[in-house]
């Protein structure tokens, strides 16, 4: 059973070229996504969000390009390329774009 979706094997990848800037629009290409584990990527056109929200898993956001600004709670994070943070699960959390940015999303469900 193939995991791993929308990726080539055994291939050397640059993840931030896996996902396109898109005018207006926030844009995803999902790597991998079963009940244990779901690996996302993402790209956000400067001024875009994601609205607060929970989860029922960790979920760990790796800039990979841009600058990103990522509540947490009440707590407000500003991250840029090559940073991370942990989302914690049942904690709203919320994602917006000053400018451009991609981010790699790995979110780690309770078994």
């Amino acid at each position: 059973m193939k995991i791993m979706k929308n990726i080539e094997p055994e291939t050397v990848l640059n993840l931030s070229d896996l996902v396109a800037y898109q005018p207006g629009q926030v844009v995803s290409r999902t790597l991998a996504q079963n009940k244990a584990v779901s690996i996302t990527l993402f790209s956000f056109d400067k001024g875009e969000e994601i609205s607060a929200h929970k989860s029922t898993g960790d979920a760990l956001v790796c800039i990979l390009d841009g600058t990103a600004d990522i509540t947490i709670g009440e707590t407000k994070h500003r991250l840029i390329k090559g940073q991370s943070i942990v989302m914690p699960a049942g904690i709203p959390h919320a994602l917006e774009a000053p400018e451009p940015f991609k981010m790699l999303l790995t979110v780690v469900f309770p078994s």
